[in-house]
């Protein structure tokens, strides 16, 4: 192999290596979109009230969860109109600067934690992860 071919395939695996190990390099807007994370929590007994406030407590501490920008927890609003979902017992929702941040929060201590902690207290959750803004034209 001579120099130049060399020195080129080395720019080429070097170049490949950074696509792989980088994602910001593949998906540039990555770092720049704000994530959003919602989860509804639906407690496996409804009208126990200790294991909502237990379910509480343990929301609370998984805010302290750095990379977390902003945090919502709130209940079902009293609001009734046909298209509104109330049948949940939690609203978890919390805002990142961008998917890596929030790919930080999925592995956080805290969060591993947490789902460790206090994941018998519900029989289900559904998750609403968006991004954005997007431009409307």
């Amino acid at each position: 192999m001579n120099q130049s071919s060399r020195r080129k395939f080395l720019q080429k695996a070097s170049l490949a290596s950074l696509a792989v190990a980088s994602p910001e390099v593949l998906a540039p807007d990555k770092n720049k979109e704000l994530f959003i994370h919602h989860v509804l929590f639906y407690l496996k007994d409804k009208n126990n009230a200790q294991d909502a406030a237990k379910l509480l407590e343990g929301l609370h501490k998984l805010a302290k969860v750095k990379t977390i920008q902003y945090v919502h927890i709130g209940t079902p609003a009293s609001t009734s109109r046909p298209v509104i979902v109330k049948d949940y017992s939690f609203s978890w929702m919390c805002f990142f600067k961008n998917i890596i941040e929030q790919e930080l929060y999925q592995s956080d201590p805290i969060h591993l934690k947490f789902v460790e902690d206090y994941s018998h207290l519900w029989e289900k959750v559904v998750i609403y992860d968006s991004v954005g803004p997007k431009k409307v034209s």
